[in-house]
Protein backbone atom coordinates (compact mmCIF):
# COMPACT_ATOMS: atom_id res chain seq x y z
CA UNK A 1 0.00 0.00 0.00
CA UNK A 2 1.39 2.99 -1.17
CA UNK A 3 -1.21 5.50 -1.39
CA UNK A 4 -5.37 4.88 -1.39
CA UNK A 5 -6.16 7.55 -4.14
CA UNK A 6 -4.00 5.10 -6.54
CA UNK A 7 -6.57 1.78 -5.22
CA UNK A 8 -9.13 3.70 -5.66
CA UNK A 9 -10.57 4.19 -2.24
CA UNK A 10 -10.59 7.92 -0.47
CA UNK A 11 -7.85 7.57 1.26
CA UNK A 12 -10.04 10.41 4.14
CA UNK A 13 -8.25 10.10 7.70
CA UNK A 14 -11.89 9.78 9.22
CA UNK A 15 -13.78 6.89 8.82
CA UNK A 16 -12.78 3.56 6.53
CA UNK A 17 -10.30 0.82 8.44
CA UNK A 18 -7.43 2.17 10.65
CA UNK A 19 -4.21 1.97 8.81
CA UNK A 20 -1.21 0.73 10.20
CA UNK A 21 1.47 3.46 11.30
CA UNK A 22 4.07 1.00 9.96
CA UNK A 23 3.28 1.62 6.67
CA UNK A 24 3.55 5.50 7.17
CA UNK A 25 6.80 8.34 7.71
CA UNK A 26 5.23 11.76 8.71
CA UNK A 27 6.76 14.34 10.26
CA UNK A 28 4.47 17.01 11.70
CA UNK A 29 5.30 20.75 11.11
CA UNK A 30 3.90 23.02 13.14
CA UNK A 31 2.50 26.49 11.29
CA UNK A 32 3.94 28.91 13.81
CA UNK A 33 0.97 31.21 14.93
CA UNK A 34 3.42 32.90 17.59
CA UNK A 35 7.60 33.19 17.26
CA UNK A 36 9.62 30.57 19.38
CA UNK A 37 12.74 32.09 19.81
CA UNK A 38 15.42 29.08 19.22
CA UNK A 39 13.01 26.66 18.12
CA UNK A 40 14.34 24.09 16.05
CA UNK A 41 14.10 20.19 14.83
CA UNK A 42 15.97 17.38 16.92
CA UNK A 43 19.37 16.70 16.07
CA UNK A 44 17.79 13.25 15.33
CA UNK A 45 14.95 13.76 13.03
CA UNK A 46 15.81 12.63 9.81
CA UNK A 47 14.02 15.64 7.84
CA UNK A 48 16.52 18.00 9.77
CA UNK A 49 19.15 15.90 7.63
CA UNK A 50 17.80 16.98 4.74
CA UNK A 51 16.73 20.61 5.62
CA UNK A 52 17.88 23.08 7.93
CA UNK A 53 15.98 23.11 11.45
CA UNK A 54 13.65 26.14 10.72
CA UNK A 55 10.06 26.80 11.48
CA UNK A 56 7.79 26.19 8.39
CA UNK A 57 5.23 28.49 6.96
CA UNK A 58 2.21 29.50 8.50
CA UNK A 59 -1.01 28.98 6.64
CA UNK A 60 -1.87 30.95 3.32
CA UNK A 61 -5.24 32.68 2.23
CA UNK A 62 -6.89 30.38 4.43
CA UNK A 63 -7.10 28.89 8.15
CA UNK A 64 -5.48 25.45 6.35
CA UNK A 65 -2.72 23.67 6.04
CA UNK A 66 -2.68 23.34 2.65
CA UNK A 67 -4.66 25.54 0.00
CA UNK A 68 -5.30 25.02 -3.46
CA UNK A 69 -5.03 27.72 -5.57
CA UNK A 70 -6.57 28.74 -9.25
CA UNK A 71 -4.63 30.85 -11.77
CA UNK A 72 -6.70 30.58 -14.94
CA UNK A 73 -8.49 33.00 -17.19
CA UNK A 74 -11.43 30.98 -17.53
CA UNK A 75 -14.17 32.99 -16.25
CA UNK A 76 -15.43 33.66 -20.09
CA UNK A 77 -16.71 30.59 -19.65
CA UNK A 78 -19.25 31.93 -17.07
CA UNK A 79 -19.26 34.65 -18.89
CA UNK A 80 -19.59 33.81 -22.70
CA UNK A 81 -20.46 30.14 -22.98
CA UNK A 82 -22.69 30.05 -19.70
CA UNK A 83 -20.44 27.17 -18.53
CA UNK A 84 -19.87 26.93 -14.78
CA UNK A 85 -16.87 25.40 -13.25
CA UNK A 86 -18.16 25.40 -9.46
CA UNK A 87 -14.47 25.63 -8.04
CA UNK A 88 -15.64 26.62 -4.32
CA UNK A 89 -17.43 23.39 -4.20
CA UNK A 90 -14.39 21.47 -4.56
CA UNK A 91 -12.05 23.89 -1.90
CA UNK A 92 -10.34 25.45 -4.92
CA UNK A 93 -9.55 29.24 -4.06
CA UNK A 94 -10.48 31.60 -6.86
CA UNK A 95 -8.63 34.04 -8.54
CA UNK A 96 -10.04 37.02 -5.95
CA UNK A 97 -7.00 35.82 -4.06
CA UNK A 98 -4.72 35.58 -6.92
CA UNK A 99 -3.15 37.99 -9.44
CA UNK A 100 0.19 37.44 -11.51
CA UNK A 101 2.25 40.25 -13.67
CA UNK A 102 3.65 39.75 -16.74
CA UNK A 103 6.36 41.07 -18.39
CA UNK A 104 4.28 43.79 -19.93
CA UNK A 105 2.13 44.46 -16.75
CA UNK A 106 4.17 45.40 -13.78
CA UNK A 107 6.59 48.57 -14.98
CA UNK A 108 9.22 48.62 -17.51
CA UNK A 109 10.64 45.52 -17.95
CA UNK A 110 13.78 45.20 -20.29
CA UNK A 111 14.01 42.29 -22.56
CA UNK A 112 14.63 41.71 -26.05
CA UNK A 113 11.84 41.15 -28.71
CA UNK A 114 12.31 40.21 -32.16
CA UNK A 115 15.66 42.03 -32.57
CA UNK A 116 14.50 44.68 -30.82
CA UNK A 117 15.76 45.98 -27.32
CA UNK A 118 12.06 46.74 -25.33
CA UNK A 119 12.74 49.13 -22.08
CA UNK A 120 16.69 48.85 -23.05
CA UNK A 121 16.92 45.23 -23.72
CA UNK A 122 19.20 43.95 -20.71
CA UNK A 123 19.08 45.38 -17.43
CA UNK A 124 22.31 47.21 -17.78
CA UNK A 125 20.27 49.59 -19.75
CA UNK A 126 17.21 49.88 -18.29
CA UNK A 127 15.67 52.90 -16.03
CA UNK A 128 15.36 51.42 -12.77
CA UNK A 129 13.92 54.58 -11.58
CA UNK A 130 11.27 55.07 -14.26
CA UNK A 131 10.57 51.26 -13.52
CA UNK A 132 9.96 51.42 -9.93
CA UNK A 133 7.86 54.48 -10.24
CA UNK A 134 5.67 52.87 -12.76
CA UNK A 135 5.12 49.81 -10.85
CA UNK A 136 4.92 51.63 -7.63
CA UNK A 137 1.46 53.24 -9.66
CA UNK A 138 0.39 50.36 -11.18
CA UNK A 139 0.61 48.12 -7.69
CA UNK A 140 -1.52 51.10 -5.99
CA UNK A 141 -3.96 51.02 -8.50
CA UNK A 142 -4.31 47.74 -9.40
CA UNK A 143 -4.76 45.80 -5.99
CA UNK A 144 -6.25 47.11 -3.11
CA UNK A 145 -4.17 48.37 -0.28
CA UNK A 146 -5.27 45.44 1.94
CA UNK A 147 -4.46 43.06 -0.22
CA UNK A 148 -3.64 39.10 1.63
CA UNK A 149 -3.44 37.28 -1.67
CA UNK A 150 -0.60 35.39 -3.60
CA UNK A 151 1.04 37.91 -6.14
CA UNK A 152 3.37 36.05 -8.63
CA UNK A 153 6.05 38.02 -11.36
CA UNK A 154 6.29 36.25 -13.88
CA UNK A 155 9.55 37.38 -15.73
CA UNK A 156 10.85 34.63 -17.76
CA UNK A 157 12.91 36.50 -20.98
CA UNK A 158 16.21 36.55 -18.97
CA UNK A 159 17.21 34.86 -15.61
CA UNK A 160 19.47 36.74 -13.07
CA UNK A 161 22.92 34.38 -12.96
CA UNK A 162 24.59 34.34 -16.32
CA UNK A 163 25.36 31.19 -17.08
CA UNK A 164 21.57 30.22 -16.83
CA UNK A 165 20.77 32.24 -19.57
CA UNK A 166 21.16 29.62 -22.24
CA UNK A 167 19.93 29.03 -25.53
CA UNK A 168 17.34 31.67 -26.51
CA UNK A 169 18.52 33.41 -23.45
CA UNK A 170 22.13 33.76 -25.21
CA UNK A 171 21.74 36.61 -26.78
CA UNK A 172 21.61 38.49 -23.09
CA UNK A 173 24.93 37.85 -22.81
CA UNK A 174 26.05 38.70 -26.29
CA UNK A 175 24.43 41.86 -25.86
CA UNK A 176 25.81 42.32 -22.56
CA UNK A 177 29.22 41.49 -23.66
CA UNK A 178 28.88 44.44 -26.49
CA UNK A 179 27.68 46.86 -24.05
CA UNK A 180 30.83 46.32 -22.52
CA UNK A 181 32.86 46.12 -25.74
CA UNK A 182 31.61 49.50 -26.86
CA UNK A 183 32.72 50.69 -23.37
CA UNK A 184 36.12 49.44 -22.84
CA UNK A 185 37.53 48.35 -26.07
CA UNK A 186 40.80 47.60 -24.72
CA UNK A 187 39.78 44.82 -22.88
CA UNK A 188 40.50 41.12 -24.04
CA UNK A 189 37.87 38.78 -24.54
CA UNK A 190 38.32 36.69 -21.23
CA UNK A 191 38.05 39.71 -19.37
CA UNK A 192 35.51 41.56 -21.60
CA UNK A 193 33.03 38.42 -20.69
CA UNK A 194 33.91 38.95 -17.18
CA UNK A 195 32.97 42.21 -16.74
CA UNK A 196 29.98 41.50 -18.76
CA UNK A 197 28.68 38.99 -16.31
CA UNK A 198 29.62 40.96 -13.24
CA UNK A 199 27.32 44.01 -14.89
CA UNK A 200 24.84 41.59 -15.81
CA UNK A 201 24.37 40.15 -12.59
CA UNK A 202 24.21 43.33 -10.62
CA UNK A 203 22.06 44.83 -12.81
CA UNK A 204 19.34 41.77 -12.34
CA UNK A 205 20.27 42.25 -8.78
CA UNK A 206 19.31 45.51 -8.60
CA UNK A 207 16.24 45.51 -10.78
CA UNK A 208 14.43 41.96 -9.28
CA UNK A 209 15.26 42.95 -6.25
CA UNK A 210 14.45 46.29 -5.38
CA UNK A 211 11.18 45.46 -7.33
CA UNK A 212 10.11 43.10 -5.06
CA UNK A 213 10.79 45.61 -2.24
CA UNK A 214 8.57 48.40 -3.87
CA UNK A 215 5.67 45.31 -4.45
CA UNK A 216 6.25 44.28 -0.61
CA UNK A 217 6.47 47.75 0.62
CA UNK A 218 2.66 48.80 -1.40
CA UNK A 219 1.27 45.40 -0.12
CA UNK A 220 3.47 44.50 3.04
CA UNK A 221 0.84 41.50 3.24
CA UNK A 222 0.99 40.20 0.07
CA UNK A 223 2.74 36.93 -0.68
CA UNK A 224 5.09 38.18 -3.17
CA UNK A 225 7.37 36.14 -5.85
CA UNK A 226 9.33 35.14 -8.77
CA UNK A 227 7.39 32.35 -10.77
CA UNK A 228 10.05 29.35 -11.83
CA UNK A 229 12.19 30.16 -8.37
CA UNK A 230 13.86 28.62 -7.28
CA UNK A 231 15.27 26.64 -10.17
CA UNK A 232 16.32 23.06 -9.56
CA UNK A 233 16.97 22.22 -13.56
CA UNK A 234 15.97 18.77 -13.50
CA UNK A 235 13.67 17.89 -16.22
CA UNK A 236 14.03 14.62 -17.67
CA UNK A 237 16.33 14.52 -21.01
CA UNK A 238 14.80 11.38 -22.06
CA UNK A 239 12.12 8.96 -21.72
CA UNK A 240 13.98 5.84 -21.12
CA UNK A 241 16.33 7.13 -18.81
CA UNK A 242 16.12 4.85 -16.42
CA UNK A 243 19.01 6.48 -14.58
CA UNK A 244 16.72 9.32 -13.49
CA UNK A 245 16.69 10.26 -10.20
CA UNK A 246 15.53 13.28 -9.99
CA UNK A 247 17.70 15.31 -8.23
CA UNK A 248 18.48 18.58 -8.73
CA UNK A 249 21.07 19.44 -11.64
CA UNK A 250 24.71 19.71 -10.08
CA UNK A 251 25.34 23.13 -9.11
CA UNK A 252 21.97 23.86 -8.76
CA UNK A 253 21.91 24.79 -5.23
CA UNK A 254 25.01 26.97 -5.09
CA UNK A 255 23.43 29.00 -7.46
CA UNK A 256 20.67 29.37 -5.50
CA UNK A 257 22.49 30.41 -2.75
CA UNK A 258 24.23 33.10 -4.82
CA UNK A 259 20.45 34.45 -4.97
CA UNK A 260 19.77 34.62 -1.38
CA UNK A 261 19.14 38.86 -2.09
CA UNK A 262 16.14 37.33 -4.04
CA UNK A 263 14.78 35.01 -1.13
CA UNK A 264 15.68 37.85 1.48
CA UNK A 265 13.08 39.82 -0.81
CA UNK A 266 10.35 36.98 -1.22
CA UNK A 267 7.16 36.62 0.75
CA UNK A 268 6.58 33.48 -0.82
CA UNK A 269 8.32 31.16 -3.41
CA UNK A 270 6.77 29.85 -7.11
CA UNK A 271 8.76 27.13 -8.31
CA UNK A 272 7.67 25.26 -11.31
CA UNK A 273 6.18 22.05 -11.41
CA UNK A 274 5.26 20.76 -14.77
CA UNK A 275 4.84 17.67 -16.42
CA UNK A 276 5.96 17.10 -19.41
CA UNK A 277 4.03 14.61 -21.38
CA UNK A 278 6.92 11.98 -21.42
CA UNK A 279 5.79 11.38 -17.33
CA UNK A 280 2.97 10.53 -17.56
CA UNK A 281 1.82 8.02 -15.22
CA UNK A 282 5.41 7.64 -14.54
CA UNK A 283 7.13 7.36 -11.08
CA UNK A 284 9.56 9.77 -12.45
CA UNK A 285 7.54 12.75 -12.28
CA UNK A 286 6.90 12.17 -8.62
CA UNK A 287 11.06 12.33 -8.42
CA UNK A 288 11.08 15.70 -10.68
CA UNK A 289 8.35 17.18 -8.02
CA UNK A 290 9.78 15.71 -4.97
CA UNK A 291 13.79 17.13 -5.51
CA UNK A 292 11.92 20.35 -7.14
CA UNK A 293 10.07 20.74 -4.02
CA UNK A 294 12.87 19.52 -1.26
CA UNK A 295 15.47 22.79 -2.50
CA UNK A 296 12.13 24.88 -2.75
CA UNK A 297 11.91 24.04 1.22
CA UNK A 298 15.78 24.32 2.10
CA UNK A 299 16.02 27.75 0.38
CA UNK A 300 12.72 28.68 2.03
CA UNK A 301 14.33 27.62 5.46
CA UNK A 302 17.49 29.50 5.73
CA UNK A 303 16.51 32.92 3.83
CA UNK A 304 13.29 35.31 5.02
CA UNK A 305 12.25 38.07 4.64
CA UNK A 306 12.61 40.82 6.97
CA UNK A 307 8.57 40.83 7.10
CA UNK A 308 8.87 37.46 8.16
CA UNK A 309 11.44 36.51 11.14
CA UNK A 310 9.61 33.45 13.06
CA UNK A 311 9.19 31.29 10.64
CA UNK A 312 10.14 29.85 6.83
CA UNK A 313 8.79 31.20 3.80
CA UNK A 314 5.50 29.69 2.61
CA UNK A 315 6.45 27.35 -0.51
CA UNK A 316 3.46 26.75 -3.12
CA UNK A 317 4.90 25.50 -6.29
CA UNK A 318 3.13 26.07 -9.97
CA UNK A 319 1.38 23.00 -11.10
CA UNK A 320 -0.49 23.12 -14.56
CA UNK A 321 -4.07 20.97 -15.07
CA UNK A 322 -2.45 19.58 -18.42
CA UNK A 323 0.83 18.19 -19.75
CA UNK A 324 3.05 20.73 -21.10
CA UNK A 325 2.32 22.16 -24.04
CA UNK A 326 -0.78 20.34 -24.60
CA UNK A 327 -4.50 20.09 -23.52
CA UNK A 328 -4.14 16.65 -22.61
CA UNK A 329 -5.59 16.94 -18.85
CA UNK A 330 -3.34 14.68 -15.89
CA UNK A 331 -5.17 11.74 -14.57
CA UNK A 332 -5.28 10.65 -10.54
CA UNK A 333 -1.67 8.93 -10.91
CA UNK A 334 -0.32 12.46 -11.97
CA UNK A 335 -2.18 14.49 -9.42
CA UNK A 336 -0.95 12.17 -6.76
CA UNK A 337 2.63 13.07 -8.16
CA UNK A 338 2.39 16.47 -8.63
CA UNK A 339 -0.44 18.15 -6.18
CA UNK A 340 -0.34 15.06 -3.44
CA UNK A 341 3.41 14.85 -3.69
CA UNK A 342 3.30 18.80 -2.90
CA UNK A 343 1.07 18.42 -0.10
CA UNK A 344 3.14 15.02 1.21
CA UNK A 345 6.50 17.52 1.41
CA UNK A 346 4.68 20.14 3.69
CA UNK A 347 4.18 22.77 0.92
CA UNK A 348 2.06 25.59 1.97
CA UNK A 349 -0.16 24.92 -0.96
CA UNK A 350 -0.57 24.58 -5.02
CA UNK A 351 -0.91 27.09 -7.92
CA UNK A 352 -3.07 25.66 -10.67
CA UNK A 353 -2.13 27.18 -14.11
CA UNK A 354 -3.23 27.29 -17.41
CA UNK A 355 -3.73 29.62 -20.60
CA UNK A 356 -6.51 31.34 -22.26
CA UNK A 357 -7.07 27.96 -24.42
CA UNK A 358 -8.14 26.22 -21.90
CA UNK A 359 -11.35 28.77 -22.48
CA UNK A 360 -11.24 29.32 -26.21
CA UNK A 361 -14.53 27.80 -26.70
CA UNK A 362 -17.76 26.37 -25.14
CA UNK A 363 -16.38 22.69 -25.85
CA UNK A 364 -13.09 23.34 -24.38
CA UNK A 365 -15.17 25.15 -21.03
CA UNK A 366 -17.07 21.75 -20.90
CA UNK A 367 -14.16 19.34 -21.15
CA UNK A 368 -12.47 21.47 -18.21
CA UNK A 369 -15.88 21.43 -16.16
CA UNK A 370 -15.87 17.58 -16.67
CA UNK A 371 -12.66 17.39 -15.54
CA UNK A 372 -13.20 19.35 -12.70
CA UNK A 373 -16.37 17.60 -11.40
CA UNK A 374 -15.32 14.06 -12.43
CA UNK A 375 -10.99 14.40 -11.62
CA UNK A 376 -9.54 17.15 -10.46
CA UNK A 377 -12.22 18.49 -8.03
CA UNK A 378 -12.85 15.34 -6.21
CA UNK A 379 -9.06 14.98 -5.62
CA UNK A 380 -8.41 18.53 -4.11
CA UNK A 381 -11.02 18.04 -1.75
CA UNK A 382 -10.03 14.58 -0.18
CA UNK A 383 -6.69 16.26 -0.35
CA UNK A 384 -7.54 19.23 1.39
CA UNK A 385 -9.63 17.01 3.75
CA UNK A 386 -6.86 14.93 4.71
CA UNK A 387 -3.93 17.83 5.19
CA UNK A 388 -6.42 19.03 7.51
CA UNK A 389 -7.22 15.56 9.64
CA UNK A 390 -4.00 15.08 9.57
CA UNK A 391 -3.39 18.60 11.39
CA UNK A 392 -6.19 18.26 14.11
CA UNK A 393 -5.76 14.95 14.76
CA UNK A 394 -1.80 15.33 15.84
CA UNK A 395 -2.06 18.97 16.68
CA UNK A 396 -5.13 20.50 17.14
CA UNK A 397 -5.30 21.98 13.08
CA UNK A 398 -1.69 24.52 14.74
CA UNK A 399 0.61 22.10 12.18
CA UNK A 400 0.75 20.49 8.84
CA UNK A 401 2.12 17.00 8.26
CA UNK A 402 4.80 16.03 6.12
CA UNK A 403 7.05 13.44 5.46
CA UNK A 404 9.84 12.21 7.57
CA UNK A 405 11.22 10.40 5.49
CA UNK A 406 11.07 12.70 2.08
CA UNK A 407 11.85 9.95 -0.04
CA UNK A 408 9.03 7.28 1.27
CA UNK A 409 6.56 7.82 -1.15
CA UNK A 410 4.17 7.94 1.31
CA UNK A 411 1.57 10.57 0.84
CA UNK A 412 -1.02 12.35 3.99
CA UNK A 413 -4.04 10.95 1.82
CA UNK A 414 -2.63 7.53 3.51
CA UNK A 415 -2.08 9.00 7.10
CA UNK A 416 -3.49 6.58 10.30
CA UNK A 417 -6.69 7.79 12.64
CA UNK A 418 -5.25 9.27 15.83
CA UNK A 419 -5.95 5.82 17.95
CA UNK A 420 -3.86 3.40 15.83
CA UNK A 421 -0.76 2.44 17.53
CA UNK A 422 2.31 1.66 15.99
CA UNK A 423 3.68 -1.90 15.23
CA UNK A 424 6.85 -1.83 14.19
CA UNK A 425 8.46 1.35 15.85
CA UNK A 426 8.09 5.05 15.70
CA UNK A 427 6.69 6.71 12.43
CA UNK A 428 5.94 10.48 13.82
CA UNK A 429 7.79 12.75 15.38
CA UNK A 430 5.92 15.29 16.51
CA UNK A 431 7.07 19.29 17.50
CA UNK A 432 4.95 20.75 19.40
CA UNK A 433 4.77 24.24 20.39
CA UNK A 434 2.15 26.31 22.83
CA UNK A 435 0.65 28.41 19.92
CA UNK A 436 -2.58 29.33 21.38
CA UNK A 437 -4.17 29.91 24.76
CA UNK A 438 -5.26 26.85 25.88
CA UNK A 439 -4.63 25.11 23.02
CA UNK A 440 -1.28 23.08 22.71
CA UNK A 441 0.33 20.34 20.41
CA UNK A 442 -0.65 16.95 21.47
CA UNK A 443 2.06 14.70 22.50
CA UNK A 444 1.39 11.24 20.60
CA UNK A 445 3.61 9.84 23.89
CA UNK A 446 2.15 6.27 22.64
CA UNK A 447 4.23 6.68 19.49
CA UNK A 448 7.07 7.08 21.78
CA UNK A 449 9.24 9.16 19.69
CA UNK A 450 7.44 13.17 20.29
CA UNK A 451 8.84 15.71 22.19
CA UNK A 452 7.64 19.23 23.12
CA UNK A 453 9.39 22.41 23.04
CA UNK A 454 7.87 25.32 24.92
Amino acid sequence: MVISLLSGRTGHLSGGAPISLSHLSLLLLLLPHSPLPGSSLSPTSTHCIVLPCAPPAGPVLEDRPFVVVWNMPTARCHQRFNVHLDLGHFDIVETAKMTIFYRDRLGKYPYLSRGSMVNGGIPQLADLSAHLSLATTQLSSLLQPNFTGVAVIDWEEWRPLWERNFGTKMEYRRQSKLLVRQERPDLSESATAMLAKLKFEESARRFMGETLQSAVRVHPKGLWGFYDFPGCFNKQKRKTDKSYTGRCQRGSKDENDRLSWLWSQSTALYPSIYLPQSLAGSTDAALMVRHTLLEALRVASVWHHSNNTAHATPVLPYARLAFTHSLTFLNTTDLVHTLGESAALGAAGVVLCGELKFSKSKHQCGLLRDYIHTVLGPFVKSLRSDTKSCSLQLCHGNGRCARRNPSSGHMVTSCPTAATDSVEGTCYQTLCVSVLPGHQCQEEEEHGDSQKMT
